[in-house]
């Protein structure tokens, strides 16, 4: 029923583009604008405690705004764009194993805050365009740090150190694929991969959706 009352508004009240303000196809981002998103090189990005980090694209221009609105203007529809640009990125990898897919945690106090994880939405639409399971409990953020775009990597590696916990309670077999927005110096990444690896997990692959050095 909800979704047919969204259908029969969305007639009435077409949707703009988040982007352009088009109407025209009553999308969140039309396919011009989605067109704008360009990949990376298909290697990875850097190689971090031996696992792969592969960036999607660079943390510019359209991507960049796909991603704030996602992350800090309450734009969830925008979650589904994110991860079919990861996820079409991700086929070109032709990676063929089983994984389940560990979204980016975010401490509990961001989460009251901003009242979503991004990356938990992007993590959902993610595993239903490749049919990975979503394990989005293995991994806890147990420490508020502060935000870290302002830090240098020793102060990104200080300020998440010992930050996640892991539930060994959780599927520890399976091969892991993290998933965040933005790769900067990778130290979120490398903490993550840190306490994975602790704990006896040897398959690991991180994919960010940008990178300001892509």
């Amino acid at each position: 029923m909800k979704k047919f009352i969204e259908s029969f508004l969305d007639l009435i009240y077409k949707k703009k583009c988040y982007f352009c303000k088009s109407s025209k196809n009553s999308l969140k981002m039309c396919p011009l604008c989605y067109n704008e998103l360009h990949f990376s090189d298909f290697r990875p990005n850097r190689i971090i405690n031996g696992v792969n980090i592969y960036c999607c694209g660079v943390y510019e221009k359209t991507l960049q705004k796909l991603i704030r609105g996602l992350k800090y203007h309450k734009q969830k529809e925008l979650a589904f764009y994110l991860a079919k640009f990861m996820y079409e990125y991700w086929e070109n990898i032709n990676d063929k194993r089983d994984f389940q897919v560990i979204p980016t945690p975010l401490h509990k106090n961001r989460i009251k805050k901003r009242k979503y994880n991004h990356m938990e939405l992007v993590a959902i639409e993610f595993c239903r365009l490749s049919g990975y399971s979503l394990n989005d409990k293995l991994l806890k953020r147990i420490k508020d740090t502060k935000p870290q775009y302002k830090l240098s990597r020793k102060e990104r590696l200080a300020n998440l150190s010992n930050a996640f916990e892991l539930d060994i309670t959780k599927d520890m077999h399976k091969p892991v694929l993290i998933i965040d927005d933005i790769c900067t110096t990778g130290a979120t990444f490398e903490e993550m991969t840190n306490i994975l690896k602790q704990n006896g997990f040897k398959e690991i692959v991180c994919v960010a959706s940008s990178s300001p050095i892509c």
